[in-house]
């Protein structure tokens, strides 16, 4: 137990907004004395039998002592932790550690009309994270039979529980260290919560609009008009002081003056005005709000912090924000018919969800999809991003039955890594499509606040690890999901070319090659200017009945033939009945001609439909995206393998007490960067870093000869041609003369000599807003001029290994180019797996550098080794990145 008089302060990221499982928000936090009052006023909301499976006992209120006793605590050795809704105490959890033990007991008091929000869940993750933290590793519970509630609370969690029953009560004990079960319970949880909570955005049964106007000037009047155009299919409430009726609907003076619930606000008030309509609508109980007034993080400073006390208001009183400076929020559901935005026409029924981050682009973005003959089931645009996030998208589309396609225009990221674990998961039944813009200039003000920079390497190795089909252009965005929304995907890379033009097919064959698809036969299948429609559907028909092709490229000109719907039938009912992906270039027209459509229910195109694109280049590109996550879909999981030699705690205790004396950080030296190494089974050579010649001739007599010296000048490192290295010193002469040839000033380097092989580089690079990167690459002044270099995300699966490899555009090099024998590959996967393995135990590990790595022949080759390092340099320093990992708990702008 803690003597101190004052208990220690608890830590700021114990304090959490989170999505209960119905959707709404609540905040929790560190107990404090002030929450006395709160405390009995809970106690009294209780009912008496809550409060008999709490207390084992009639308990109505806390003797003073009692309730002293509960709102003071260490915050080590007791912790509590209350669930606020607006300024009311809803729920409290505490532990409380057993003297002398690891273990704690561990308790929960939910009132009971928010009981069965998954609450207890919430309290229960957030007090195992914190326990962990002060060195607990067991709770330990006693609940009553009848409590079957909170029993499930415990069962539900993921850990493995023991359970004994006495007396009448049941008595728990479990483990709190994270497992893969408890791990994968907490993000099914989140998924759910999340989820709900954006449909309770997309699928209101009532809308008020605050600021709505009869000025078709206003932003209002806008948002107020498309609401009644598109037909919401519930009541719609103007808010507007100063006049009694707005485009014909009744107006209220304030949004508590309407005698309904409501579910969604808009918000179109001056800036300065949007606080006092949030209170507002915290009162009148409101879920959720969209924001479409500007004037705040894109603003500066000031703006900044009105929105973080915008998004703070809102999610303590339940509510989720889209905005704010958004175009808004559409859900083309017939049951719904929400256009709560600024756009005046919004595409029809369809399968595709689309996130945009830009307001101002948003409109642009919907007409392009509308001329497109893309259908979307829903839309949201962010805005300034200050609580609603793709993240959140993410989790709403995984598991809408209305949405088969995910479109996405990203400016920034907010939480980098939840959003690869996210993309990764969604992929793998519905694709995610992403064009992310500001690859080369800084992030807007209005996403400063609410965003990491990611470098674009990052997000590379981001997108490729989660399986997202990264386009470069909106164009690209709209291709490609056009042809994910209406074609299946293919089963391979061979492609056959059917037209009545032999120079359009050889462009289109041209283009197939290019982004590297094979063609299915040696040349276009072409009809000729004479060919017919039956011709046509014969030679269609064949590619798509040709076992040897994955897809079919149609080409026709309408310059050659007449009778263009004709052939666009033809094509139709062809690709209807495929199973293999079907497109066109089809009278130079992007989208989806009528002709080429399968109409459904809702007069939109539906799957069979032909995508047509202007050019052969577009269609091809978009083919290859899609084939490439085809092929990323078809591939295995992977697995995070087991490593035998691992010393983890050797590892940590280099890396720990290289940081004792110097908490900011700072590179290791030979001797800790050897053990560290070594602690993971990565093999070094033997290496000495000396100051004269004496003592370059006691080191390379303690490794053996030969060896090699190194200057350890930054300009001369790894440096052959300019006499920074010298190699085959065979005895105690030639280090001495090596010593005085290589240029003084800087110490040198004495290390055992490999064997010839292929020199490589392997990195881990740390991203402060998103984790740490393994990179490998070839060595050599021309890779690293060209930046051929291939990264991947943490962590690394056992074909995340065989990928790596793989990806420079110099992997010739390695596989036996021009006859040279072909190295151990197999080797350089287990170092990268190794090296994975070490960054993420060790996230004090900012920078590592293998250079270079040494790999020859997988036969015996450098003492029974094919692979060795040559060259190691280690960074160490607190944690930086923002980490997907804890309890579930929303990004806080400005954290």
């Amino acid at each position: 137990m803690t003597t101190s008089q004052e208990p220690a302060a608890p830590p700021p990221h114990w304090e959490a907004d989170v999505v209960a499982a119905d959707g709404g928000t609540v905040h929790l936090r560190p107990i404090t004395p002030e929450d006395a009052d709160g405390i009995v006023g809970l106690m009294d909301r209780s009912s008496e039998q809550t409060r008999y499976y709490r207390f084992f006992g009639p308990v109505r209120r806390l003797a003073d002592k009692d309730l002293h006793r509960f709102t003071h605590v260490d915050h080590v050795d007791r912790v509590a932790f209350v669930v606020l809704l607006g300024d009311e105490l809803i729920g409290v959890g505490r532990y409380d550690r057993l003297p002398g033990t690891a273990d704690a007991e561990v308790a929960f008091l939910i009132e009971d009309a928010h009981q069965r929000r998954g609450l207890g869940s919430v309290l229960l993750e957030h007090l195992a994270a914190a326990a962990q933290e002060r060195g607990i590793t067991r709770f330990v519970a006693e609940v009553l039979s009848q409590n079957s509630g909170m029993i499930r609370v415990f069962q539900d969690a993921g850990y493995s529980a023991k359970r004994s029953y006495e007396d009448g009560v049941v008595h728990l004990s479990f483990p709190i260290a994270p497992t893969e079960k408890s791990l994968a319970v907490a993000h099914e949880r989140e998924q759910r919560s999340e989820s709900r909570s954006i449909g309770r955005l997309l699928t209101p049964g009532s809308v008020a609009v605050v600021g709505a106007s009869n000025d078709p000037t206003k932003v209002g009047s806008a948002v107020l008009h498309n609401l009644l155009e598109y037909g919401f299919a519930g009541p719609i409430y103007p808010v507007n002081p100063a006049v009694r009726h707005v485009r014909g609907v009744p107006a209220h003076a304030d949004i508590e003056a309407i005698p309904d619930d409501v579910d969604l606000a808009v918000l179109a008030v001056p800036a300065e005005e949007v606080a006092g309509v949030v209170e507002a609508c915290r009162r009148k109980r409101v879920k959720g709000l969209v924001v479409i007034s500007g004037g705040f993080g894109e603003t500066g400073p000031e703006g900044r912090a009105a929105e973080r006390a915008l998004v703070a208001s809102a999610r303590a009183s339940g509510m989720r924000v889209v905005g704010p400076n958004c175009l808004g929020v559409v859900n083309t559901d017939p049951a719904v018919r929400l256009n709560a935005s600024l756009a005046p026409h919004v595409p029809g029924r369809g399968r595709v969800g689309f996130f945009a981050q830009s307001g101002a682009l948003g409109v642009a973005l919907l007409e392009r999809a509308r001329g497109r003959g893309i259908g979307l089931s829903s839309f949201v645009s962010a805005g300034n991003r200050a609580d609603v996030s793709g993240n959140d998208l993410l989790q709403y589309w995984a598991t809408d039955p209305a949405t088969e396609v995910v479109l996405l225009h990203l400016e920034s990221f907010g939480n980098p890594r939840k959003f690869a674990r996210l993309a990764r998961s969604v992929g793998r039944t519905k694709p995610v499509v992403a064009v992310k813009s500001g690859r080369h200039v800084k992030m807007t003000a209005g996403l400063a606040g609410t965003s990491v920079a990611v470098p674009e390497q990052s997000v590379a190795a981001l997108f490729a690890s989660a399986g997202v089909i990264r386009v470069d252009t909106l164009a690209q965005l709209f291709d490609v999901g056009t042809l994910l929304a209406h074609q299946p995907l293919p089963a391979g890379d061979r492609v056959a070319i059917v037209g009545n033009s032999t120079a359009m097919g050889v462009l289109v064959a041209d283009a197939v090659l290019d982004q590297g698809l094979q063609l299915a036969h040696d040349r276009p299948v072409d009809i000729g200017t004479g060919g017919g429609p039956e011709d046509f559907r014969a030679a269609l028909q064949a590619a798509v009945d040709d076992d040897a092709v994955d897809a079919v490229v149609a080409v026709f000109l309408p310059p050659l033939l007449s009778g263009e719907q004709t052939f666009g039938r033809v094509l139709r009912e062809v690709s209807e009945g495929s199973a293999k992906p079907v497109v066109a270039n089809y009278l130079s027209t992007d989208g989806i001609p009528d002709e080429l459509a399968v109409h459904d229910e809702h007069g939109m195109p539906a799957r069979g439909s032909v995508p047509s694109f202007s050019t052969p280049e577009r269609a091809v590109i978009a083919l290859a995206k899609v084939s490439e996550y085809a092929r990323w879909r078809r591939r295995p999981i992977g697995v995070v393998p087991e490593l035998a030699g691992v010393d983890e705690d050797a590892g940590r205790a280099a890396v720990l007490g290289a940081l004792d004396g110097t908490p900011t950080g700072r590179d290791l030296t030979d001797e800790e960067t050897m053990a560290l190494l070594r602690a993971y089974g990565i093999p070094v050579l033997g290496t000495r870093r000396v100051d004269d010649a004496d003592a370059a001739v006691a080191a390379a007599e303690a490794i053996g000869y030969p060896v090699v010296m190194k200057s350890t000048a930054p300009w001369l490192r790894d440096r052959r041609d300019l006499g920074g290295m010298r190699f085959d010193l065979a005895d105690a002469d030639d280090v001495r003369a090596a010593f005085a040839a290589i240029p003084a000033g800087d110490p040198v380097i004495v290390q055992e000599q490999a064997a010839p092989g292929v020199g490589t580089v392997v990195e881990v690079v740390d991203d402060p807003s998103f984790g740490a990167l393994v990179s490998f690459g070839l060595g050599g002044v021309a890779t690293d001029l060209l930046g051929d270099r291939a990264y991947r995300t943490l962590p690394l699966t056992d074909l995340d290994a065989h990928e790596l490899v793989r990806e420079p555009r110099a992997w010739p090099l390695l596989d036996g180019y021009r006859g040279s024998a072909p190295v151990d590959t197999a080797a350089l996967e287990e170092l990268l797996l190794r090296v994975a393995r070490l960054a993420d135990d060790l996230p004090e590990v900012l920078g590592l550098t293998l250079e270079p790595v040494i790999v020859g022949p997988a036969e015996a080759w450098h003492g029974g080794r094919s692979l060795v390092v040559a060259g190691a340099a280690v960074r160490v320093g607190p944690p930086t990145a923002r980490l997907d990992a804890g309890p579930r708990r929303m990004f806080r702008p400005g954290t």
